[in-house]
């Protein structure tokens, strides 16, 4: 099972990456349309910059629609390898895959990839943003059997509890949608530039991209969601768990301080985002930082700091 787990993960990422070249090919022979200004800025909200006539994705005709139904199709073999991928490592394992910072990063990007599934089945309109997030999948999961590949073992001790279940679960689902958040996010803020008049990279990627508020609205719904999520895993069951194995509910391990450092930043995001007088670009790149500080929680405290989390 584990020799065939890790033929599946090559699979996984090799069918996100072809479906990443089509979702690409769809964005090169999108077409575009315009509404007006006024349109624009009921779209996006307080705080977004707009000039007169703004590119909004429609879409694609001819190849481009064609190309963009295929990357669905190969977006969805892909979550199927995935998902085969993660339970046939558990099988392995005999325990939920989620022991350590590979099988972290391989379930994490399922729920990332399934969550993307759902919107884009709900919305095709954003198929447009199937390029970026494909291509996180291929970073991350190439990260993971690259940098964090672990063989098939059983948990070390201090996981083994009802905790475990609880906490790692929530911590994984969280970092999933989080993931997924920063990519409308970072598309936002290249779209408002795009829209404001800026034409060097990155913002030349906003030409063919939906409307920027529909973008915002997105981040912002599935940071909503995540953030109870995250909070319940990292400041509730997390020190819980802490207690029970360590005898104290908080001990400034560099994965604990890392992870408050996250909770705060998202939290300082949600109440940026729900203040009348902070710009929605405000708002957004705090987000960004968030995502950031995820990232360094879990490539940087995992590879280059010691604690009693160094088992991830």
């Amino acid at each position: 099972m584990a020799e065939l787990s890790n033929q599946l993960m090559a699979l996984t990422v090799l069918a996100y990456l072809t479906a990443m070249v089509c979702y690409a090919g769809e964005y090169a022979f999108g077409k575009r349309s315009h509404i007006g200004r006024a349109a624009s800025r009921q779209l996006v909200g307080a705080g977004a910059s707009v000039p007169d006539e703004v590119p909004v994705a429609e879409p694609a005709a001819g190849k481009g629609e064609l190309v963009g139904r295929v990357a669905v199709v190969l977006n969805l073999i892909g979550l199927a390898l995935h998902l085969a991928t993660t339970a046939t490592r558990g099988i392995a394992a005999e325990r939920m895959p989620w022991g350590n910072m590979y099988e972290y990063i391989l379930s994490a990007t399922l729920v990332g990839a399934a969550v993307w599934t759902g919107v884009l089945l709900r919305k095709p309109a954003v198929r447009h943003l199937g390029l970026f997030v494909s291509l996180i999948l291929v970073v991350l999961l190439g990260a993971a059997a690259l940098v964090a590949y672990t063989p098939v073992g059983p948990l070390v001790p201090a996981l083994n509890s009802y905790w475990f279940v609880f906490h790692v679960s929530t911590i994984i689902i969280s970092s999933g949608i989080f993931l997924l958040g920063a990519v409308p996010a970072a598309m936002f803020l290249i779209k408002d530039g795009w829209d404001a008049g800026r034409r060097g990279f990155p913002y030349t990627l906003g030409r063919r991209v939906g409307d920027a508020g529909s973008l915002e609205r997105l981040t912002f719904r599935l940071h909503a969601f995540a953030f109870p999520l995250f909070t319940f895993g990292a400041l509730i069951a997390g020190p819980l768990w802490a207690e029970a194995s360590w005898g104290r509910y908080w001990g400034w391990d560099p994965k604990e301080v890392w992870a408050f450092i996250s909770w705060i930043v998202y939290a300082a995001y949600l109440h940026a985002r729900a203040t009348p007088s902070v710009k929605r670009t405000t708002a957004t790149w705090i987000a960004i930082i968030g995502f950031v500080t995820m990232l360094m929680n879990l490539f940087g405290v995992n590879l280059f700091f010691e604690g009693l989390h160094s088992y991830a």
